[in-house]
């Protein structure tokens, strides 16, 4: 007699049987295992269920790639999710078409309260790197990030992560036998400590073409919203936009330069309505509806908000006297302070404290 696990796992291997026909038996059978001993007749009556369906399922008979698959998680201490599980990630059961099985291995909950998706183009800018940078360094360290374990962004997603001391699950298109792209086995091996790899796919699946939108969805789908981070028009970043939008979640897209293709796709999703506009962590974390926290401020930061309590609003070129710094250094602080709603930049190139660092 075969385990419940086992049944599950026979059940994705039907080929023609996607996610959402799989959730509708479900419903009629409760379990894998009544599927595979149901009559013809039982399964013509659930609705959406065809004659070429039905006969995969009488005529199913591939037990040897069951028992592979089963080996593999059982070795390597892999965690299967089955959608009726209680451990299977309560956001991504929310969506239609989430996926009837998953694959996790690693130490994060995926159940976690705050979880934020970040995703965009392979080719990243400092700026992108900059504004993922700013983004961590100022969000709690209880929100779950989520990205693809791709090149770029998603890359700089998970490694700033990590280097904050955030949970960060990288989902894949592939199964968990092997890690795609290459380059990032190194940064896959520290998330299965601080995080995990999350998939749907079985062992020996290789990252083909077509499984990247798969894994996109499950991206949007495991999160609270997703921010896009630098996108052309077209790619994954707005496939993963778009599964956000149609699961309801928030989409909220970094502004760049009207010059910059890998700014245009960000551009097109606030320009249309699609996604709202990220100005700084703080505003995120209202957007969500996530308690807002003062930035964490170093010494540097600090000594420069007691320099301006002095007085109401300050000259760059008084600043620069007053610190002593050289324009490059100031610039950058003054920017940071900006990102963190700390000062506020006046025509003129004056800046002044924002109200509530007066009382600090």
């Amino acid at each position: 007699m075969h385990s419940d696990c086992w049944y599950n796992i026979a059940f994705t291997f039907i080929p023609s049987i996607g996610p959402i026909t799989r959730r509708a038996l479900l419903a009629e059978f409760e379990l894998s295992k009544n599927i595979f001993s149901a009559s013809k007749k039982e399964l013509l009556a659930v609705k959406g269920i065809g004659e070429k369906m039905v006969n995969e399922i009488l005529q199913w008979n591939n037990p040897s790639l069951v028992d592979a698959e089963y080996a593999f998680i059982q070795k390597h201490q892999i965690t299967p999710l089955f959608i009726t599980d209680e451990n299977y990630p309560k956001k991504l059961l929310e969506c239609p078409d989430a996926p009837t099985l998953l694959y996790y291995k690693g130490t994060a909950n995926l159940n976690a309260l705050k979880i934020l998706s970040i995703v965009g183009t392979r080719m990243p800018t400092p700026y992108g790197h900059y504004v993922i940078e700013n983004c961590l360094q100022a969000l709690p360290k209880d929100v779950l990030i989520v990205s693809g374990l791709a090149l770029g962004i998603d890359t700089i997603a998970h490694h700033t992560a990590l280097l904050n001391g955030f949970n960060t699950i990288g989902v894949l298109a592939h199964g968990l036998d092997e890690i795609y792209p290459p380059p990032n086995k190194p940064l896959a091996k520290k998330m299965l400590k601080q995080g995990g790899l999350l998939t749907e796919f079985n062992c020996k699946t290789i990252a083909e073409k077509y499984n990247f939108p798969k894994r996109n969805r499950v991206v949007a789908g495991l999160a609270d919203a997703t921010l896009i981070v630098e996108t052309a028009l077209k790619g994954g970043s707005m496939i993963t936009a778009d599964f956000a939008s149609q699961y309801h979640r928030e989409v909220i897209a970094v502004p760049g330069k009207i010059t910059d293709q890998r700014s245009r796709g960000c551009l097109k999703l606030i320009q249309e309505n699609n996604a709202a506009i990220y100005t700084n962590p703080n505003e995120l974390m209202q957007q969500l509806n996530w308690v807002a926290l003062a930035p964490e401020l170093s010494p540097e930061e600090k000594a420069f908000i007691t320099l301006m309590k002095q007085q109401e609003i300050f000259s760059m070129d008084e600043l620069l006297q007053l610190t002593g710094l050289g324009i490059g250094s100031l610039s950058s602080l003054l920017l940071q302070l900006e990102l963190q709603q700390v000062i506020q930049v006046l025509p003129g190139r004056s800046f002044t404290l924002m109200p509530a660092f007066y009382s600090t």
